[in-house]
């Protein structure tokens, strides 16, 4: 099957209410248009100088979501045209988007990653370390970011109780969050959660944005 019939069958499956985020690492601007022209705005990389690399040469249009982990040293090219940052685990890293994205006169959504895999290769934070970052003064002055959620990335594992039980409690972290920091702010409304193989349970457990890349792309290319 062609990436435009993945994207077809993912779309008769996924509800209307949550996102597909195409992840298009490692593939090509050609592809990635095949996609885009089958009508998917929404893309993500997770390496910053290869989105740096694609951006310019791909429709303006596109809705870019920076999914990895980002160096600080980074944000300042990506900030001109991001539109969420999915990946924030430090206050650190959210102050220099802000700081970037005041240059640009802008306000770049931004998704509070959390760590719930069992793996120690994956980044993002405690609900205590987010509670330390949303009562800090410093995150209180920001003008030019907007938190509109969580994220988080499950174990790599056959083991779909596990997979569950770690999107559960990302919906938790969400919910603790909703009702301590945000009750009033309708905006804070995002959880990105699966991938492709995971996305149904994600969804069954609350997810609002899933990632998808092998699913629709296929396997990645080696580059």
């Amino acid at each position: 099957m062609t990436a435009v019939d993945n994207l077809k069958r993912l779309r008769n499956e996924i509800p209307e209410h949550v996102k597909i985020v195409a992840i298009s690492k490692t593939h090509t601007e050609q592809e990635i248009l095949e996609v885009y022209n089958a009508g998917l705005r929404c893309f993500g990389e997770n390496r910053a100088q290869e989105l740096i690399n694609k951006q310019p040469l791909l429709p303006n249009d596109m809705e870019w979501h920076f999914v990895g982990h980002l160096q600080t040293n980074k944000v300042k090219y990506i900030a001109p045209y991001i539109s969420v940052i999915q990946s924030i685990d430090s206050l650190r890293l959210l102050n220099e988007v802000n700081k970037q994205a005041q240059k640009h006169n802008r306000v770049i959504d931004c998704l509070l990653q959390f760590f719930i895999a069992r793996e120690e290769t994956k980044y993002g934070l405690d609900l205590q370390e987010a509670h330390v970052l949303l009562n800090s003064d410093a995150y209180k002055s920001m003008k030019n970011i907007k938190i509109r959620g969580v994220m988080g990335m499950a174990t790599y594992t056959d083991n779909t109780d596990r997979v569950r039980n770690e999107f559960k409690e990302l919906k938790q972290i969400f919910d603790s969050l909703k009702n301590d920091f945000f009750s009033h702010n309708a905006d804070f409304s995002e959880i990105s959660m699966g991938m492709s193989g995971d996305y149904k349970i994600a969804i069954e457990e609350g997810s609002t944005i899933v990632r998808i890349g092998t699913a629709i792309f296929g396997e990645r290319n080696g580059r």
